[in-house]
């Protein structure tokens, strides 16, 4: 039992050295320029698997109800070719969130739409992504990921961005884009 306890406490001190930098806090700076305050954290299980977990939230209401309100959680599994938190990596992630967009301005295909109706609802989805991180310092790196899958929108639609009766309730099978960062991470160990 001794010797068992003695090798467990070996194996972890040498794990400890050998994933020195194994936790990393993060923020999406993507996420930031659309107002939406968020936090990632990621953990290393091994000197090439990482478990990132984001979380974005954006309560804000603008100038004439303009509103991109959502909350969204993507937890990501990513294999480095190198060593975690150092170079290329491969991600397949999940995504879940919730919405209520309205009176923006976006002129790009369906997203027109957005101007004149009010959308509220969920997300559920997941993809594929690759990224890359460049180390800055002993404690600080910046990332790059894109990712792309396919996300279950289900929805209700209002006639105007700030009242209304509901218009239909509908639901949607989106295939694209999925995940896009730029991320600034602090390594804590």
């Amino acid at each position: 039992m001794k010797r068992l306890f003695l090798s467990i406490v070996i194996l972890f001190i040498i794990c400890s050295y050998s994933f020195s930098q194994s936790v990393g806090l993060k923020t999406n700076l993507a996420h930031w320029a659309t107002t939406t305050p968020n936090l990632g954290i990621e953990f290393a299980f091994s000197r090439k698997l990482t478990m990132e977990i984001g979380y974005g939230y954006n309560p804000f209401v603008f100038k004439d109800n303009k509103k991109v309100q959502h909350w969204i959680v993507q937890p990501e599994l990513r294999y480095w070719t190198c060593e975690s938190f150092n170079g290329h990596f491969f991600g397949i992630h999940g995504l879940i969130g919730e919405y209520n967009i309205g009176g923006v301005d976006v002129p790009i295909g369906k997203l027109k739409n957005l101007k004149d109706y009010r959308y509220q609802g969920y997300a559920y989805g997941g993809g594929i992504s690759y990224g890359y991180q460049w180390v800055l310092s002993k404690r600080w790196n910046l990332e790059a990921n894109l990712g792309a899958g396919y996300v279950y929108l289900d929805y209700d639609k209002y006639p105007c961005v700030k009242c209304g009766t509901l218009i239909g309730e509908n639901t949607k099978n989106y295939f694209g884009v999925t995940k896009a960062a730029v991320s600034l991470i602090y390594l804590i160990k």
